[in-house]
């Protein structure tokens, strides 16, 4: 028996090997071991769906299970269950939904995704980070950071699409698909996904736009749907016809265009709205901004405008100068994230200040170890910094609360640091 990596392999050398043409024998790879191997992919802890069963209730039988499941895919008899719509809280204080499919519907998204990828990976732009294997948002922003030095780019084009998973256009999207997809089972399946409804107070209504909600293969879809409608035709249609340098940055929904001409950024954004608006797509006319952001001179000799700064994945991106007297392009923690990780801190401790100290200690390092990861790269520490002293503030105001001698001095709580330190800000990510 080929293992699903042999597999993978194997459908990854046929969509090199036939760019333009659909793959028209897909389904038979999806076997029981290709479900058993997208099962241990789905989280166990995971929320249940409208069905309310759990992980550990379908491990029971789940060799049995994944046979019917296979079957049914397989034969046209599978029926997409309505996703459970939640709601989460959002920073600025509104709520936003979120789609929770049922245990084996994340099964079998995950068998077609695990089927797709290698498709799509063949094609798929190096600038394109978001949701896919082997790619992350650090390596995004290392390389922005590198085209920004490399093609000295002199504007930034900033661009926010409004609702973009709400907003993609299902038979856009089934044309799309079909360039490359041409099996039918799992073209039926993924129609199915995208006329499954959505289940909320006992109601099920049924979207005519947007990607499966909170559904596992909804990740890839919208890659796919962004890689034609924005990435290959940037690459193939602009690019060749543009006076200076430019490149473009993408994860998921949120992507950068640099530009060393003007005209060209700003003949770029209208072509971008014409070209979303012909796919169901808007630009946010708010959010969307471009950015002065040439390089300064070592020595500027001129009185002209100072570069902006922009927003990229949760950083502030700017140039800024090294301990050598060198402009160097830099990123720190944007103001709105520490707003948020400060915020999530401050809510737990209004909510657990009775716990033990250790528990406290314990839970609170958790919190900054979870900043640190993704917010620890170069040139960073001020605002991580920042962090951790609001942090260590909290923490003497909360215990000083609970004290019946009144606030906690700082000689005390700094004794009491000795037996229960904090984690102090590091840099985790090194780019080069």
């Amino acid at each position: 028996m080929k293992s699903v990596s042999t597999k993978q392999l194997s459908i990854a050398h046929t969509a090199k090997k036939y760019p333009q043409e659909a793959l028209t024998v897909l389904h038979p790879y999806m076997d029981v071991h290709w479900l058993w191997e997208a099962s241990l992919r789905v989280r166990k802890n995971s929320a249940v769906g409208v069905d309310n069963q759990s992980y550990a209730d379908y491990e029971q039988t789940k060799q049995d299970r994944l046979t019917a499941l296979l079957g049914r895919a397989k034969d046209g008899s599978y029926r997409a269950p309505p996703v459970k719509r939640v709601y989460i809280a959002k920073d600025n204080g509104e709520k936003r939904g979120i789609g929770i499919p049922t245990i084996e519907d994340k099964i079998l998204q995950r068998a077609v995704v695990m089927l797709l990828e290698p498709i799509y990976e063949q094609s798929f732009h190096d600038f394109s980070f978001g949701f896919r294997p082997r790619k992350s948002a650090h390596q995004a922003v290392q390389y922005l950071r590198e085209q920004c030095f490399e093609q000295e780019v002199s504007y930034i084009l900033d661009v926010d699409l409004r609702q973009y998973f709400d907003t993609i256009d299902h038979g856009h999207l089934r044309e799309i698909l079909s360039q490359r997809v041409g099996d039918g089972v799992v073209g039926r399946l993924i129609n199915k996904w995208l006329k499954a409804g959505v289940w909320e107070e006992g109601t099920v209504h049924y979207p005519e736009a947007g990607s499966p909600q909170g559904g596992v293969i909804s990740p890839l879809l919208s890659n796919i749907y962004l890689h034609t409608v924005l990435d290959d035709w940037f690459v193939k249609d602009i690019q060749p016809h543009l006076k200076g340098k430019s490149f473009m940055v993408r994860f998921a929904d949120d992507f950068v265009m640099g530009f060393a001409n003007k005209r060209d950024a700003e003949s770029m954004l209208e072509a971008l709205k014409a070209r979303f608006a012909a796919y169901g797509l808007q630009v946010h006319p708010e959010k969307t901004q471009l950015v002065q952001f040439k390089r300064p001179q070592r020595e500027p000799n001129d009185n002209g405008p100072k570069p902006g700064t922009f927003d990229f994945l949760g950083f502030t991106h700017y140039w800024g100068k090294s301990q050598q007297g060198n402009q160097v392009f830099k990123s720190k923690t944007s103001r709105k994230r520490v707003r948020r990780t400060l915020k999530n801190i401050k809510e737990w401790g209004l909510k657990n200040r009775h716990l033990a100290l250790k528990e406290q200690q314990e839970a609170i390092n958790s919190k900054l170890q979870g900043h640190y990861s993704y917010y620890g790269i170069p040139n960073n520490s001020a605002s991580l910094g920042q962090v951790f002293y609001v942090v260590k503030h909290l923490w003497r105001k909360w215990l000083g609360r609970r004290n019946r001698d009144g606030p906690m001095n700082w000689q005390k709580f700094s004794q009491l640091l000795v037996n229960y330190p904090l984690i102090p800000p590091r840099i985790v990510h090194r780019y080069s």
